[in-house]
């Protein structure tokens, strides 16, 4: 019977050693066709924005554009790159997302490591209370009116203070930490070291595919925020990208032209909003290769335990 349930086994099946059943396959070949439908469906919207972005201005003012472009032109680029609110908006984005992602991973590793210790007094009370924060708030205006009272409005650290900890994170570096053997640490008090001495020279080198998650997690969190800059920014040179890029869409075609786009360039405003669309999301692309081999890992084994 032990031979038989392992020769049944989904993994032996795949193997190829013995053939599937016909329902199996089927299984398999819809499986397939169903998440190649939703790759494509995904990636579409980002292939006709990139065409549009190379198009010429009657080809998308007509609609001729969808997944190539027409009357290839790279004008629009030259434009956005150009553009002095673009790239003010682009360095504030760049400095909020390198700084609030350093601040927030150095905050949620302080938390997470000295509540995953069962030796901790009140642990459970703190635990508790971090909980609660991810199911009520203090609600928008008495935000608005602590921020307004530490003198933070329109200033660049009310754009990553406010998120500087993120409950779901915490708790997965906190799983992360309980995951790690306790003879670690035992072995290294004998030797005298201290709890700090512990984190950042034990700890923290063990905990790298966790970190590098979190890290991306937070960076895009920041990298996307436009609310928190909605309500508390006002000085166009204190705008994040994301902001820019929620008024580029609202505001009105024809004053656009007018106002921002040489009538010597042989674009649309549908253009240049499809070419920063494309430029604003390129930095999180170029990051994610580089953290993907800790993402799966990092999350997995921080969500072992509870």
């Amino acid at each position: 019977m032990h031979i038989k349930g392992i020769l049944q086994s989904p993994a032996v099946r795949r193997s190829g050693l013995i053939p599937t059943s016909r329902g199996e396959k089927i299984f398999t070949v819809v499986n397939h066709i169903f998440f190649i439908l939703m790759g494509l469906s995904t990636i579409f919207p980002f292939i006709n924005l990139i065409a549009k972005s190379l198009s010429s201005e009657a080809a998308v003012v007509s609609g001729m554009v969808t997944l190539y472009p027409i009357d290839f032109q790279i004008g629009t680029y030259k434009y956005v790159a150009s553009n002095s609110l673009f790239l003010n908006a682009f360095m504030v984005s760049i400095t909020v997302t390198l700084i609030g992602s350093l601040l927030a991973l150095f905050m949620t590793t302080l938390a997470a490591y000295p509540l995953s210790k069962p030796r901790m007094r009140g642990r459970k009370f703190f635990i508790i209370m971090y909980l609660f924060t991810m199911l009520f708030s203090g609600g928008l205006i008495p935000t608005y009116l602590l921020m307004h009272k530490l003198n933070l409005i329109d200033k660049l650290p009310v754009l990553f203070l406010p998120l500087m900890i993120n409950v779901y994170n915490m708790l997965i570096v906190k799983s992360y930490f309980e995951s790690l053997p306790d003879s670690l640490e035992e072995s290294a008090k004998m030797d005298g070291a201290s709890n700090m001495t512990i984190l950042v020279r034990i700890i923290l080198p063990l905990s790298m595919p966790v970190l590098a998650t979190i890290a991306l997690f937070y960076a895009v969190t920041f990298w996307n925020d436009y609310f928190t800059s909605l309500i508390y920014i006002n000085s166009v040179e204190m705008k994040p990208l994301q902001l820019y890029l929620k008024e580029l869409f609202v505001s009105s075609t024809d004053a656009f032209m007018r106002t921002n786009i040489d009538a010597s360039l042989n674009v649309s405003p549908q253009s240049i909003q499809a070419a920063s669309i494309i430029l604003a999301t390129l930095p999180i692309i170029f990051v994610y290769p580089f953290l993907q081999k800790y993402f799966v890992k990092g999350v997995l084994v921080g969500s072992v335990k509870g």
